[in-house]
């Protein structure tokens, strides 16, 4: 251990070898999509184009408008030929004729580029635009004036609402996960000596809550048109495979001389009637799929026209609103019960990843109402309606594309499975869905869209965990508190080191002083915070003791000194916060608890224990890791065996994880993560991307990403669905000192996910802290 970038590796047992076994190789994660950005050589020219576009305000350049559809052009494309055009308007045209709208020139779709000098111009001059009225109006604008003028035209908020009303700045990671409301200018108002009545201020926070409303109603229109988008190709595909199916039977009607469709299976040849019978079933399968998509493309189609609907009431109120502060009280309830209704039903598709996207980023795609769509002008902004794909969308859908295999077969097991379920639950009262939409549909939308609305890992904070008196810094296990506030760092430093969370985000540092720091005897291995008292967390060590501290204090609460060797994982009960479990290499799970000094239960297991964790929705059942390569499920009333041993792991299993109370992820050092369903006794899917041979590289889960670390120093998220990497980032060279030769064996040693939200907590065995939030 004196080496260190050299972390502790995992245990393991080595069982005979059958013969003709072999390791299978590793697969490489997909490289990451290039960026769409401007080449180094473009760089004046763009710079240039969004100078001259300032000088000119009064009407709107020729050059901007899309030839086809005679209106500023919207994702300019470029062609072969030199014309640009809106992106949907050529792609449109595209789909009837292969010529250019402008010059007859051949086209077609691989002919087109990004136009990023327009864009850039045109994004300029909208500025500018802005900036021109706002200086006009200031002058004689009261601030009240000003406060309204920022809501009817959407300027962002820079006042985080959460559990306090404290100021935050725009550059934190955490703003865009709540909403954010300027009370700063509302506070200031009496300030300056304007006064504003309550009707005003009524009619303020009504205009707030309408434009939250449209986000979120553009938000459920964009992925309307995602899943339509997905429906229709997966349509596309089954009935190529339909069609393939129906061509085989029929040549093998041929070459078996049948004159007529009656088959006796009997009179076949040996072997041909189970190959029939295969292709039989086949086509019965993929008729009963398609059959399914028909009704979820029905399902889907109606929905956006009650969102098209709903969207054009939204409108109308916004204008009336931003007319007379005084109409808000003429709208009936009736229509906000009616509208919301449609909308709640998208949160509930989206759970805690659309939660934050939702409320505080527009969509980039307006739904069409029909194939044919629907082109009118929205009432409030005077904006086109009719779709229109921005390049954040279309990313999205470059992601669909990407892992349309895995996005398949996920919407066909959930599809199927709740058709299962409602055969069994027929004559039972089951929870109501939308009219027309089947809940396995919803179901699969909700993964549809947190899959879609992520595609990397960006770093928002650093920090250094090292310090000049320890040449050892590797990190081996990171962990929120209760609240998510304070986070804790331990490692082979022997010290356990608490932070507090938005410090380290806000404060723009390399080098952050914890706020609590605990010396031990000994290098650590696992943190545990106490999920009832706050100030309590439980610490493993290498000696194989196992501390609760009080970190107000700083001092030791209990210790337990039972186990006889390393002691690897630790873990407090949810349910229970007085019960604590802990895993050693001494082949032995210890349950603790708070008010007693000796151990409570003790389980004899036959190998080394790597990781142990109570299910979090009851303290009766604990899952076990070990070096076996099976994860042990255990049912704390009867351990005389375990309730089921979960099997599929080549190697060691180093971690386990509880996403709920019947899902479980594993962490093995064969290169792989699984989901298990503890409940149904079953494997769900496996995880391949990363690269985990020896060393504990950390596991982290919340309700839809798993997310871990790998031997290339690189931190690897999985969505729960699908069972290729949706995002990574590599700890760069510029991380590591140019004098350390070593720097190719560093890798991530601890994860953990801040709860509820998109960002990450990462180390890695250099004692580098990055703060990662997952984006678009």
């Amino acid at each position: 251990m004196g080496d260190s970038s050299m972390g502790a590796l995992v245990p393991t047992v080595k069982p005979p070898e059958p013969a003709g076994s072999s390791s299978e190789a590793v697969t490489a994660p997909p490289p990451p999509p290039p960026h769409l950005e401007p080449a180094p050589e473009l760089q004046a020219e763009v710079a240039a184009a969004a100078a001259a576009a300032e000088t000119t305000v009064s009407e709107v350049d020729k050059d901007l408008l899309c030839p086809i559809c005679m209106q500023i052009i919207k994702d300019a494309f470029l062609t072969a030929c030199g014309h640009s055009f809106c992106y949907m308007c050529i792609v449109t045209h595209l789909k009837n004729k292969n010529d250019c709208p402008c010059c007859g020139h051949f086209l077609t779709t691989n002919h087109l580029y990004p136009n990023f000098l327009l864009n850039k111009g045109q994004k300029a001059r909208g500025i500018f635009l802005r900036k021109t009225s706002a200086r006009q109006t200031a002058k004689t604008a009261t601030p009240f004036e000003h406060l309204r003028q920022a809501l009817q035209q959407g300027i962002d908020w820079c006042i985080l609402v959460h559990y306090s009303y404290d100021y935050v700045n725009m550059s934190s990671p955490e703003w865009p996960h709540y909403i954010r409301v300027n009370f700063g200018d509302l506070l200031q108002l009496r300030l300056q000596g304007c006064e504003v009545s309550v009707k005003e201020l009524d009619s303020l926070m009504s205009l707030l809550v309408e434009k939250k409303r449209k986000m979120e109603q553009e938000e459920a229109e964009t992925n309307m048109q995602i899943l339509l988008d997905f429906l229709l190709r997966l349509r596309k595909q089954k009935l190529e495979e339909l069609n393939e199916v129906l061509e085989l039977e029929l040549k093998s009607f041929q070459q078996l001389h049948f004159s007529s469709f009656k088959l006796r299976i009997g009179t076949l040849p040996s072997g041909s009637a189970s190959v029939f019978l295969k292709r039989y079933t086949g086509k019965n399968l993929i008729q009963t799929d398609l059959q399914y998509i028909k009704e979820d493309i029905n399902a889907v189609e109606r929905h956006r026209i009650d969102l098209y609907r709903s969207r054009e009431r939204y409108s109308v109120k916004l204008r009336i609103l931003a007319e007379d502060p005084i109409a808000t009280k003429a709208w009936p309830s009736l229509m906000d019960k009616h509208s919301g209704a449609i909308i709640s039903s998208v949160h509930s598709t989206q759970g805690w990843m659309g939660s934050g996207s939702s409320l505080n980023k527009k969509a980039d795609v307006k739904a069409q109402v029909s194939p044919h769509g629907l082109q009118r002008k929205d009432a409030y902004s005077g904006s086109d309606s009719h779709v229109t794909q921005s390049g954040q969308a279309i990313a999205r859908k470059r992601r669909v594309h990407a892992q349309f295999n895995d996005l398949q077969d996920c919407y066909l097991q959930k599809r199927r499975h709740w058709v299962r379920q409602q055969l069994k639950q027929e004559e039972r009262d089951t929870n109501p869905t939308r009219e027309g939409y089947h809940a396995g549909l919803e179901d699969f939308q909700s993964v549809l869209s947190s899959f879609t609305q992520y595609s990397r890992l960006r770093v928002i904070a650093e920090l250094r965990h090292g310090d000049l008196f320890h040449s050892a810094n590797i990190v081996s296990s990171i962990e929120f508190d209760r609240d998510d506030e304070l986070f804790a760092t331990a490692g082979v430093s022997r010290r356990i080191k608490v932070f507090e969370f938005y410090s380290v985000v806000n404060e723009p540092a390399d080098v952050h002083c914890p706020v609590v720091e605990m010396s031990t005897r000994s290098k650590l291995s696992c943190l545990s915070w106490n999920k009832y008292t706050k100030s309590h967390i439980a610490s493993s060590d290498y000696e194989g003791i196992v501390t609760v501290w009080d970190v107000t204090t700083r001092q030791s609460v209990m210790e337990y000194e039972e186990h006889e060797k390393r002691a690897w994982s630790v873990d407090f009960s949810r349910t229970e916060p007085s019960m604590l479990v802990s895993g050693s290499d001494d082949c032995k799970v210890k349950i603790w608890c708070t008010r007693q000094e000796a151990s409570v239960l003790n389980i004899d297991m036959k190998a080394n224990i790597c990781s142990v964790k109570y299910n979090p929705g009851s303290s009766i059942y604990v899952a076990v890791g070990s070096a076996d390569h099976h994860i042990h499920y255990y049912d704390l009333r009867n351990i005389s065996q375990p309730v089921h041993v979960f099997s599929g792991h080549r190697k060691a299993v180093s971690y386990v994880k509880f996403l709920s109370n019947t899902e479980l992820a594993s962490a093995s050092t064969d290169s792989t993560l699984r989901l298990w369903d503890v409940k149904e006794n079953m494997p769900v899917r496996t995880f391949k991307g990363h690269t985990n041979e020896k060393n504990f590289v950390g596991l982290t889960v919340n309700s839809a990403y798993i997310a871990c670390g790998s031997e290339t120093n690189e931190v690897f998220a999985y969505h729960k669905a699908i069972s290729k990497p949706a995002a990574w980032h590599r700890f760069g060279s510029s991380d590591m000192d140019d004098s350390d030769d070593d720097a190719g064996s560093y890798f991530i040693s601890a994860v953990c996910w801040k709860s509820d939200s998109p960002t990450i907590l990462t180390a890695n065995s250099q004692g580098t802290i990055k703060v990662l939030v997952l984006a678009a």
